[in-house]
């Protein structure tokens, strides 16, 4: 094992990092130089110690639900209360909002009225997973499983033979809640979505990558013990709700009122032997969603309102009462700009929410030379480069995106220019390889300014990610930097 006070990024980075200029015209070309080549000791021991907050905020914060929880719980310790007790808001006043227990907004109210804009960071905290179906459990040949759904875009083959998690609710017949956690404490028994061996698996290797495993076989193995009665005819699958109703007073259908998210079992570890890297269950998009909630959570008595919106659904399109385009986002603007102005004005406050700037804090790729092909390497974002603004997302001819103006991409990039942000652009990929959306477009149709900047991630979507240390902490940085001085 390393020691982390000796040979660690946080040791090893900050000798010899002085580059001289080539030449004169060095100005005139754009530079994205890597974070640790320039970052002093006590900088790197932030990144360090930034980052050991954040892996333990993943393995607490598994789900939509357990991260509004978690950030609550933080909030409140620091002067936050739920908006709906405030009959009038002032400068420094701290306030939030759950949306249904899988959404947060929280704000802090600046000296500036609202009329003036304010400020916004926006990410998602859902992640892609599997879900329960409705009637998950059955018994074949002596074993039972769970049916799964999948959530989100995912390698469906990279999902078996790892250790799983079951996360969620479920409410019994007498409306009274239950909070599941399952597989995550040593002595908890984990879930398993078996895969064929490859003495047996030429007919299988032999399908493209998305069938290799079907959706329909992602059935997770949880019990494998009779009940033991006699003239039983499922006495397996009995067995297994005989365990659930003693712990849980539950019956079969309970399951179809629940939310039970399958995740992987996986607590998020330091990578490499410098411990330059994190992997971990998540990153997308909490990697963005706990450096905003940060930034947030360090404002005292800003200049502007500045708000943290982190919302649902962002993995299936942010749709429902819970995704980002749900009204009861924008009831906490109206409720926000009414409390803060003294009384609702409907054209005032329209004319603040166009007046608003925000950052969509979301992930993108990082540049992996193992997949060069399918990147454009004069527009790809480099681990340990900083922060990545996208001025637009969405896939081939930019469908589906914001597609952020030029001056407020400016005004961001001055910012970031004055507050010293290491900052690198580009895009998801090559133009028709793909793409992928965030949640800027539903907010653009506000009229207020969106950008689109987070994290490059490398193998995302996969159940175990990867992301820089460096880039982490420059993300919070600038998500900081732009709520202060936007």
């Amino acid at each position: 094992m390393i020691d982390k006070s000796d040979g660690t990024a946080a040791d090893t980075t900050a000798k010899s990092r002085k580059i001289a200029k080539k030449s004169e015209y060095d100005f005139l070309l754009a530079d994205y130089p890597n974070i640790w080549k320039s970052a002093t000791d006590q900088e790197c021991k932030r990144i360090m110690t930034f980052s050991d907050a954040y892996k333990r905020f993943l393995d607490i914060a598994k789900t939509e639900r357990e991260f509004n929880r978690e950030a609550i719980s933080i909030a409140e310790k620091k002067g936050f209360s739920v908006i709906d007790k405030a009959s009038a808001l002032g400068p420094g006043d701290k306030v939030y909002a759950s949306i249904k227990g899988k959404g947060l907004l929280l704000a802090v109210v600046g000296k500036s009225p609202m009329s003036a804009g304010f400020n916004i960071l926006g990410a998602h905290i859902d992640s892609p997973r599997l879900d329960l179906k409705p009637n998950p459990l059955f018994e074949e040949e002596e074993m039972v499983f769970f049916k799964t759904h999948y959530y989100g875009g995912i390698k469906k083959y990279q999902w078996t033979t790892i250790p799983l998690a079951i996360h969620g609710v479920m409410i019994r017949n007498d409306g009274s809640e239950i909070t599941v956690t399952i597989g995550e404490d040593d002595d908890d028994p984990v879930f398993y979505i078996t895969d064929l061996l490859p003495h047996l698996g030429a007919e299988q290797m032999s399908r493209k990558g998305s069938d290799i495993v079907k959706g329909e076989d992602l059935n997770i193995l949880v019990g494998g013990l009779p009940l033991g009665a006699k003239d039983l005819k499922y006495e397996y699958k009995i067995a297994v709700l005989k365990i659930l109703n003693e712990k849980y007073g539950i019956v079969e259908k309970d399951f179809v009122s629940a939310e039970l998210e399958i995740v992987p079992a996986m607590k998020a570890r330091d990578v490499g032997f410098d411990r330059s890297f994190i992997a971990a269950y998540g990153h997308d998009d909490r990697v963005c969603a706990y450096p905003a909630l940060m930034a947030l959570l360090d404002q005292k008595n800003p200049n502007k309102t500045v708000i943290c919106m982190l919302s649902d659904k962002e993995e299936i399109g942010s749709y429902g009462n819970t995704g980002a385009e749900s009204k009861l986002y924008e009831n906490f603007f109206v409720e926000l700009f009414a409390k803060t102005n003294g009384k609702y004005d409907e054209i005032g406050f329209r004319k603040a929410l166009a007046a608003a700037k925000m950052l969509s804090a979301d992930v993108s790729n990082g540049f992996d030379p193992k997949y060069a092909s399918v990147s454009d390497p004069k527009n790809s974002a480099y681990m340990a480069h900083g922060i990545k603004l996208e001025k637009y997302v969405g896939s081939r001819g930019k469908s589906g995106t914001n597609d952020a103006n030029a001056e407020f991409v400016a005004e961001v990039i001055r910012v970031f220019e004055k507050m010293k942000i290491q900052w690198q652009t580009g895009e998801l990929g090559k133009v028709d390889e793909g793409g992928g959306g965030t949640i800027s477009a539903f907010m653009s149709g506000y009229g207020l300014d969106v950008l689109d900047c987070g994290v490059p991630v490398l193998s995302m979507h996969a159940p175990y990610e990867v992301i820089s240390k460096a880039d982490l902490y420059m993300t919070y940085l600038a998500y900081k930097a732009f709520i202060e001085n936007i």
